[in-house]
């Protein structure tokens, strides 16, 4: 049955080039991850996603979790490319403990690799980082 959502699938050439095909019989195929292919299924190709999970360790206070939700919300308007942010209290129950989560959009990837750097997230860090566990992922999307 014909899901009417384009799938990407990647081969390789003769030469061993990476070639990509859509597939529109609705045949499972995974989908690739290419910029260049991105773009045929109406992504935003420079936009990243920035996605992160912390687990607290040993004897962080509720008023140190409430205090990096509050901060982490602030960085939204003070980072140059940061376009959105969500972040929250984890309700999974396939958590594996990551009790905290948050989401950020930036405009590509050199605002991304510039909110590293950045003073205002380097101060966050500074305390933020000897309370954490943390784990992150970032995608272009």
């Amino acid at each position: 049955m014909d899901s009417g959502i384009p799938v990407i699938s990647k081969s390789t050439g003769a030469e061993g080039a990476s070639t990509s095909s859509r597939n529109d019989g609705g045949a499972a195929v995974l989908p690739i991850k290419l910029s260049s292919d991105l773009v045929l299924v109406g992504y935003n190709v420079g936009m990243v996603v920035h996605t992160f999970a912390f687990r607290w360790k040993a004897g962080v206070s509720e008023v140190q979790k409430l205090r990096a939700l509050a901060e982490i919300r602030g960085l939204q308007g003070q980072i140059p490319g940061l376009l959105e942010t969500w972040v929250g209290v984890n309700v999974s129950p396939r958590s594996l403990g990551y009790e905290l989560g948050g989401v950020m959009k930036f405009t590509d990837r050199s605002a991304l690799d510039a909110y590293g750097a950045d003073p205002v997230h380097q101060k966050l860090l500074q305390w933020l980082v000897p309370l954490i566990d943390p784990i992150e992922v970032d995608f272009e999307a």
